[in-house]
């Protein structure tokens, strides 16, 4: 079980600067913030130091300015959409900083400008972390969606301040915990998306880590082709084939199940409601792509959910953005939904494609738990270390 100090192990916090890492890296349009979803995930973690008495001190990063400053990447643009998540006032600091902080009440909350304007974050410069510990008392970081990254404001801070996980990123990673460190099992894995090129590590760590493995989008074309299958004109990775026959091989030699589609939908174009034929997937004429995964197989993957205890989801089975190629996410997500609801099974999704099919899908809000985190969420899957999460379990 990963270990980490978390807002529970904080004793008195009342007047203590509390630098905490969110992410406030929002899509904007005309100058306000077009989706608050970040924001919100924020809210406990803030408002708990704040009515405990805290400073909170908020640093985050806004866009690419690449170690210099652009006002259009100002976090000054972001206050007043945190502010109304928040319910309470929040402070822009720009400059000063000592001087800044030092002239807050006690559970203020202020927002530090832009950490990426300075060159050393993304460099994890350790001078820069060492001269931002003297702004705090203690560090915690929320913000497991840009935890995959050694930056100043991720992993540096932990090595000068007591570090702690806030409640974002504790529910993150107990969540992870539960889907690959220490499952329930039967484990299937729902893997999506249009190549396996983006995914070869997730393939290969979870082909050794899960009981089901549910290959699907055109990434489940490459398996097929490796398989034999003629996939006609659907996209698919030809340099890629022993990859994929790497995959089923170290599958089988975990006792892993990898599960491809025997029937599929097929098109002679890429286009919202075109003719379609639903055919057995060694149908496919040399004209045709196949753009999702068929009814039956479809009804067989419900039947492999139904066996399991724990469902990790990365990727839409089908080209789900384009009607009626979106039925086979829409289907299986509403099925792990009510396998959810149920208490059957402890779901874990992740991803931007994959989240939006989830809400398309109605099913969102009954999965265990949606990961938010891009590179981040794919990297856990690879496997791989994430230094933000490592320093918080090295911290003393």
């Amino acid at each position: 079980m990963t270990s980490f100090k978390t807002l529970d192990d904080l004793g008195d916090v009342a007047g203590k600067r509390a630098l905490v890492r969110v992410d406030l890296n929002v899509p904007m349009a005309d100058g306000a913030v077009t989706d608050d979803t970040r924001l919100r995930a924020h809210v406990p973690t803030i408002s708990e130091l704040s009515d405990r008495g805290a400073k909170v001190l908020l640093l985050a990063h806004f866009g690419r300015p690449k170690g210099e400053y652009r006002p259009e990447f100002s976090l000054r643009q972001v206050i007043p959409a945190l502010s109304d998540v928040l319910g309470r006032d929040v402070t822009f600091i720009e400059s000063a900083l000592h001087d800044a902080i030092a002239k807050l009440d006690n559970g203020s909350v202020a927002v530090i400008e832009n950490t990426r304007f300075a060159a050393g974050e993304e460099q994890n410069d350790p001078g820069m972390a060492e001269a931002f510990a003297t702004f705090g008392d203690i560090f915690v970081n929320d913000a497991f969606s840009v935890s995959h990254r050694a930056h100043m404001s991720t992993e540096g801070l932990a090595h000068y301040l007591p570090a702690y996980a806030g409640r974002a990123m504790e529910a993150e990673l107990r969540a992870l915990e539960s889907a690959l460190g220490d499952p329930e099992r039967p484990v299937a894995a729902i893997v999506g998306g249009a190549k396996i090129s983006t995914k070869i590590a997730v393939l290969e760590h979870l082909a050794a880590k899960v009981d089901h493995l549910i290959i699907g989008g055109g990434m489940a074309n490459t398996f097929l082709a490796a398989r034999g299958v003629d996939v006609g004109k659907s996209l698919y990775e030809k340099d890629l084939l022993d990859i994929a026959q790497n995959i089923f091989e170290a599958a089988d030699s975990a006792n892993c199940t990898i599960h491809l589609p025997y029937d599929v939908v097929v098109a002679k174009k890429f286009a919202a409601n075109p003719p379609t034929r639903t055919i057995n997937v060694h149908e496919v004429a040399e004209d045709e792509m196949i753009l999702d995964i068929g009814p039956a197989a479809v009804e067989a993957l419900a039947d492999v959910l139904k066996t399991c205890r724990t469902l990790v989801w990365n990727g839409p089975l089908g080209a789900f953005e384009t009607p009626p190629f979106d039925m086979a996410t829409v289907s299986l997500a509403k099925t792990a939904a009510a396998l959810t609801r149920e208490g059957s099974l402890v779901s874990v999704a992740g991803g931007g494609d994959t989240v939006a099919a989830l809400n398309q899908a109605g099913a969102a809000d009954d999965f265990s738990f949606i990961s938010t985190a891009g590179g981040a969420f794919l990297e856990w899957m690879e496997g791989r270390e994430l230094p933000g999460v490592k320093a918080l379990e090295d911290a003393k």
